[in-house]
């Protein structure tokens, strides 16, 4: 038997090479009985094995996280479908070339919307630019849902500044890919939506939630109700587009009618500049200019 010396050398075979050599000397891999376990597709997709993919979907993102220092993160939730304002004035401008009535009050509902992607971009940017001269263990990275519209705002925002910007895609119906800003080994993918959720949680230093629609809404109740419940730390969760939320959402009521304390209300932040989003998050953790 070899005698393995190096103390830094793993002990343990390596179970992938084993399994590629295995298939390069002709041995079959179609046979599911005799198909080692980790690498037959349609076992690990049985309804038995559900458990272990949760776990495998908690782990995988986990290390490589920890392995590239992500360890603190300001997580960016916003809809979908807001577009960039350069894409927005050549949807306008071609509307108002066709003529079409519908197609044109399409065409400046997105000219509104696009200052929701620019401000989501100018907030990455100013989280990005602060962490970038500090220590590793000290920095905070953005991290969206790694889609289009506002998260590829906020992950543009931090890529544009040579920051690390983490992405926790999902399989939808219709498939959603991740954005071109999300760094390649930061983009991860889904398939439990609890697990996602984890992951927005574990490592987030502060919410920042822009308009959005029920995908945005989720996500910002269930932070709520953590931090609520004290199941979390508190963190800033910030609403940026206060006449939306304020529109959309009557916080008042909810503390008229007994259903939520009065103080719970200050669990949230109402902005609309990025400048004073960041400055709420800088003064909560008292960090220095």
């Amino acid at each position: 038997m070899e005698n393995t010396q190096n103390l830094n050398e793993s002990r343990i075979a390596n179970a992938w090479a084993d399994l590629q050599n295995h298939s390069d000397q002709g041995g079959a891999l179609d046979q599911d009985a005799y198909r080692l376990a980790f690498a037959d597709p349609e076992f690990l997709l049985r309804r038995e094995t559900r458990g272990i993919r949760i776990q495998l979907e908690m782990l995988k993102p986990d290390i490589d996280q920890a392995e590239q220092g992500v360890d603190n993160t300001v997580v960016v939730f916003g809809s979908a479908r807001f577009p960039s304002p350069e894409s927005a004035k050549a949807s306008l401008e071609a509307a108002e070339k066709s003529g079409d009535a519908q197609q044109l009050a399409l065409a400046q509902r997105h000219m509104r919307n696009a200052k929701h992607y620019d401000n989501a971009r100018l907030f990455a940017r100013l989280v990005a630019g602060h962490s970038a001269r500090k220590p590793k263990e000290e920095r905070l990275f953005i991290c969206t849902g790694g889609g289009p519209g506002i998260m590829e705002a906020a992950n543009r925002g931090a890529h544009e500044m040579g920051a690390l910007t983490p992405g926790l895609n999902i399989t939808l119906p219709h498939e959603q890919r991740a954005n071109p800003y999300v760094t390649p080994s930061l983009s991860f993918k889904f398939h439990y939506f609890a697990t996602r959720k984890m992951h927005f949680m574990m490592r987030a230093k502060a919410l920042v939630a822009f308009p959005g629609g029920f995908g945005t809404l989720d996500e910002l109740f269930e932070v709520i109700t953590l931090v609520q419940t004290k199941k979390a730390k508190p963190v800033p969760i910030i609403l940026f587009g206060t006449d939306y939320w304020k529109r959309l959402i009557n916080m008042d009521v909810l503390v008229e009618e007994g259903a939520i304390s009065p103080e719970d209300l200050n669990l949230l932040h109402y902005t609309d500049d990025p400048q004073d989003a960041w400055d709420t998050i800088r003064n909560f953790y008292g960090l220095a200019l």
